[in-house]
C-alpha cells in the first residue's frame, strides 16, 4: 500500500512538473516590429515594441533608423536576425534591396549587417526559406523574384538567382507586365511560390535553400481569375490548402495543394466584401493569414477599411464568410496574427494606427483591446517570442 501511494505521489509531482514547464516555455510577451515606409518623412524606419499577451498591450522599445523604406519584413526560424526590403541605388541604376540585420531576442534591439541588390525594382515582399539558409523576394516593379544565400552569420550572399516573370493579363492599366507581388515557401520547403498580380498567375518553383536557388517547376503556375491580381498568398496549417488573395476583384481563392507534385488546383473564389458592398470602387485586397488553429482565414480590404472573417472547412477547404471587422483606421494594408493565436494586430497605413483585437477561438470574431496606438505607416507587422 505504502509503495502504491508513493507511486501516486510520484506520477502526481511529475504531471505537475510536466505541466509548469508547459506553462513556463509559453510566452508572456511577444517582440513586434512594424515596417513602414520613410519616404514620406514621417517614419523613420522599423518600430519595435512589445505585446503583453495577457492584456493585449503594445509598448513602445525603440525604432531602427538608417533604412530607407524597409516596408516588408521577415524573421530568420533561428529568431537571430531579421530581413528587411528596401529602394536604393544599387550599381548606379535604381533598384531594390535586401538588408540583413542581426537581432537580440531580449531587446528586441536591430543591427545592420549588410545589404544586397534584390535584382529588381520595388521589392514588395521577403521570407526566409524554413532552413535558415536563404531568403527570397519578390520585386513588384521589376516583375521578377530572387533568392539569395545567407552567410554563416546571417548576412546576405548576391543572388543565387534571378528570375525575371514574362507576360500580362487581362487589365491595360495595370496588367501590361507581370508585377511579382509575394513570395513564400511550401511547409515542406521543397518549392517557392511567387504570386504575380500583373500575371494572373501564382508561379512555382523547386527550391534548393542550401544552393540558395529558385528554378522553374512543371508545371510552372497555376492561375487565378483574369483581372483579379493576386498578391498575398497563404497556406492552411495542415498543408493540404493554399489561398491568394485577388487585390483588384476584392476576392480570395481557395486552392486544393498536392505537396509531392507541387501544384494547385482551384477550388472556390469568394468576395471579401460584404454582399451590401459589393463592387464599392476603390476597394482593394492586401493581406492574407490563416489563424494556426486552421479553422479562420483573415483577409484586409483596403477601401471598406475592414478585416473579412471567413470559417474553413476542414473537409473541403472552402470558406464561408463570417463577418467583417473595422480596422478603425483607414487604408489596412497589412495585418499579424500572432503565434499563439490570440490576437490581431492591423496596420492602417492611411491613419499611422495600429489596432490590436482579440481572436475569438470559437468564431473567429474579432474584438477590439484598446485604443489603436500611432505608428507612422505602418504596412507590416512580424512577431517573435521575448527569450
Amino acid at each position: 500500500m505504502q509503495r502504491t501511494l508513493i507511486g501516486y505521489f510520484t506520477l502526481a509531482l511529475v504531471a505537475l512538473m510536466t505541466l509548469t514547464a508547459s506553462r513556463a516555455a509559453e510566452p508572456q510577451e511577444l517582440l513586434v516590429y512594424f515596417g513602414t515606409y520613410t519616404n514620406g518623412g514621417k517614419s523613420q524606419g522599423i518600430y519595435r515594441y512589445r505585446l503583453d499577451l495577457a492584456t493585449g498591450k503594445l509598448s513602445p522599445i525603440g525604432v531602427t533608423s538608417g533604412i530607407k523604406n524597409p516596408s516588408f519584413l521577415a524573421i530568420h526560424p533561428g529568431g537571430q536576425h531579421l530581413y528587411a526590403v528596401s529602394e536604393v541605388a544599387e550599381g548606379g541604376k535604381p533598384t531594390g534591396a535586401v538588408t540583413a540585420f542581426s537581432l537580440n531576442a531580449k531587446t528586441g534591439e536591430l543591427t545592420a549587417l549588410n545589404h544586397q541588390s534584390s535584382e529588381g525594382g520595388g521589392p514588395c515582399h521577403v521570407a526566409v526559406d524554413k532552413s535558415g539558409k536563404c531568403v527570397l523576394v519578390a520585386n513588384y516593379g521589376g516583375g521578377s523574384i530572387a533568392s539569395l544565400p545567407l552567410a554563416s552569420d546571417g548576412s546576405l550572399q548576391s543572388a543565387g538567382s534571378a528570375i525575371q516573370h514574362e507576360g500580362s493579363s487581362i487589365d491595360p492599366a495595370r496588367q501590361k507586365e507581370p508585377h511579382a507581388h509575394s513570395i513564400n515557401v511550401s511547409p515542406d520547403n521543397r518549392f517557392a511560390f511567387a504570386a504575380d498580380l500583373g500575371l494572373d498567375k501564382i508561379l512555382v518553383y523547386k527550391l534548393d535553400p542550401a544552393a540558395g536557388k529558385l528554378v522553374p517547376h512543371d508545371p510552372p503556375f497555376a492561375k487565378t481569375p483574369a483581372g483579379g491580381g493576386p498578391r498575398h498568398f497563404a497556406f492552411h496549417p495542415d498543408g493540404r490548402y493554399a489561398y491568394v488573395c485577388n487585390e483588384m476583384k476584392s476576392s480570395v481563392t481557395a486552392f486544393a495543394y498536392d505537396a509531392e507534385k507541387g501544384t494547385l488546383t482551384e477550388i472556390q473564389t469568394i468576395t471579401t466584401l460584404p454582399a451590401d458592398k459589393q463592387g464599392l470602387a476603390g476597394n482593394s485586397t492586401a493581406e492574407i493569414q490563416v489563424h494556426p488553429s486552421g479553422k479562420f482565414l483573415y483577409c484586409s480590404n483596403r477601401g471598406h477599411d475592414s478585416l473579412a472573417i471567413f470559417k474553413i472547412d476542414p473537409a473541403t477547404g472552402k470558406l464561408t464568410a463570417a463577418g467583417h471587422q473595422s480596422t478603425l483606421g483607414r487604408t489596412p494594408r497589412n495585418f499579424g496574427i500572432d503565434p499563439t493565436g490570440k490576437y490581431i494586430l492591423a496596420c492602417n497605413q492611411g491613419s499611422d494606427t495600429v489596432a490590436v483585437f482579440q481572436v475569438d477561438q470559437a468564431t473567429g470574431a474579432l474584438a477590439q483591446v484598446g485604443e489603436p496606438i500611432t505608428v507612422p505607416v505602418p504596412v507590416c507587422v512580424k512577431f517573435l517570442a521575448v527569450e
